[in-house]
């Protein structure tokens, strides 16, 4: 089976299973500096980036977040902060009152409900204010080292591009995505699929042309599918290195 079976729908779960795995393998090579982009040191930081990076860059985040951490150090300190004074320093990220809210409410029932302490359970995460599932499976996967899938913007669009999924419910991908991927693997997985997705397969234009899982994309073709075009759009430090694990630095430099 390959990427014109699952253009066409025939695409048995199985071979979906497979070409799935190839997938992560070929991105494994493509990113293997993929890791969670925000800035933390230990659970309740990643917890709180985490929170701020919502319609926000991991850029962005992580240049509030060294005055943030310094001033509040603890669940307690978030519960007890002076709500103007942790807007005003979270204001860059955007929605700053609603997050404001939210990571103070997290301090408070952390220190209520937790002993202060971030929970490493789902059931006990997704009760916390400011905390979904894929917020959840950051902290987990990243701060607890339990496999997760983070279903994000890019992760919705790249998956579904690839035919690997079908749809945009979060909850539901998360599931199908599970069966598709090896369990060890579900949180370099989603970190993999976002590294591709912030520097090939952007959302406007994915670089078809000079794309590694271009073999395997039902999708090939959205965006420009000659190298020198597709070139122009690689983003990041290792373009040299995409261009090489595409073949197609002849076409390139001629």
């Amino acid at each position: 089976m390959t990427a014109a079976d699952a253009r066409k729908g025939t695409e048995s779960e199985l071979a979906k299973k497979r070409r799935a795995r190839v997938i992560d393998r070929l991105l494994a090579a493509a990113h293997p500096d993929a890791h969670c982009e925000l800035d933390y040191t230990n659970p309740l930081e990643l917890a709180v980036a985490t929170i701020l990076s919502a319609q926000c860059t991991d850029v962005r985040v992580n240049l509030t977040t060294p005055a943030l951490f310094a001033k509040y150090r603890s669940a307690e300190d978030y519960a007890e902060a002076n709500p103007e004074e942790v807007e005003a320093i979270i204001r860059p990220t955007g929605f700053y009152r609603n997050k404001a809210k939210s990571i103070m409410g997290l301090g408070k029932a952390l220190v209520e409900q937790h002993g202060g302490k971030l929970p490493e359970d789902m059931e006990s995460l997704v009760k916390l204010p400011g905390i979904g599932r894929k917020t959840a499976n950051v902290i987990r996967g990243n701060a607890f080292g339990v496999p997760g899938i983070t279903v994000d913007t890019h992760m919705i669009r790249i998956t579904n591009r690839l035919g690997l999924v079908d749809g945009k419910d979060p909850v539901k991908l998360e599931y199908q995505l599970q069966k598709l991927v090896e369990h060890r693997e579900w949180t370099m997985f989603s970190h993999r699929i976002i590294f591709h997705g912030r520097r090939v397969c952007i959302a406007r234009k994915p670089a078809c042309g000079a794309c590694t899982l271009a073999k395997h994309c039902p999708s090939y073709g959205e965006g420009p599918t000659d190298p020198a075009e597709a070139v122009k759009l690689l983003k990041g430090d290792n373009v040299d290195e995409l261009i090489r694990l595409a073949g197609i630095e002849h076409a390139v430099s001629s």
